[in-house]
């Protein structure tokens, strides 16, 4: 059932060298250029090298997400710009704009990739402290409702709740603890906390609210909104709630 997947896969590494990350140019969105792309390809990258043991899917995911994160990461926050084009970008307040939904792709991405990279791969102390960075980040940066605003660093612009990053974040949290990468005193609270923002935010008729459209950056949006990918973020949340919980955490 893989095998067209694999051809698919093939054909890319043998496209030749990497391409420009520069959003404005032609074919940057062929690359891995804007921080969304670290949780949707790599680790499908390396589930195929999980499924096939073929090193090259394991190298390519390894070498491009690095790649991406030399362009992106902003180290000093420890946090990534969306792509190029924002590098440049200000806040309202003067702030560096740093999308909610964005870096939960990336910390998302990077429970995944943590799931299935060998514990003795070179490079994983590297992926590691990327997620530990961003994870206490992050941690400074959740409101006192337990949410996390469109806008990591201006969230007085965009005060309405937001549940597709939180969900992302909360997922995240929790996962860290349950695998031992974070501290449980002081991440499953925070972890603990946005779950029960988020529960709060679905309707009785099981409709998630507040999830913030299809977008690249910060936004004023309907509170009912809704999709897809938000409700998928929620439920990743819950599946690791549910090993919390199970661990002693109470929500």
């Amino acid at each position: 059932m893989i095998e067209p997947m694999r051809r698919q896969f093939d054909a890319i590494l043998g496209d030749g060298p990497d391409g420009d990350l520069d959003f404005a140019k032609p074919g940057a969105t062929g690359q891995w250029s804007w921080c969304d792309a670290l949780f949707m390809a790599p680790p499908a990258w390396i589930r195929l090298w999980a499924a096939t043991r073929d090193p090259r899917y394991l190298d390519f995911a390894v070498r491009r997400w690095w790649k991406t994160s030399d362009y992106l990461y902003a180290r000093d926050e420890h946090l990534y710009f969306r792509d190029s084009t924002y590098f440049g970008k200000r806040e309202a307040n003067g702030a560096r704009v740093f999308w909610s939904r964005g870096n939960g792709w990336v910390m998302g991405g990077l429970v995944r990739m943590l799931e299935f990279l060998p514990k003795d791969h070179p490079a994983r102390p590297r992926f590691e402290q990327q997620f530990r960075e961003m994870a206490a980040r992050l941690l400074t940066l959740q409101q006192a409702d337990g949410l996390w605003r469109p806008s990591l660093l201006d969230p007085q612009s965009y005060p309405l709740k937001e549940t597709s990053g939180t969900g992302f974040y909360c997922y995240a949290f929790a996962w860290g603890v349950n695998h031992g990468l974070l501290a449980r005193e002081i991440y499953a609270p925070a972890a603990a906390k946005a779950w029960a923002a988020l529960v709060a935010c679905v309707e009785p008729d099981g409709r998630l609210t507040h999830v913030q459209p299809v977008g690249a950056d910060p936004k004023r949006f309907d509170g009912r909104s809704t999709d897809a990918f938000g409700v998928g973020a929620f439920l990743l949340a819950g599946s690791e709630i549910h090993g919390l919980v199970g661990r002693g955490a109470r929500p």
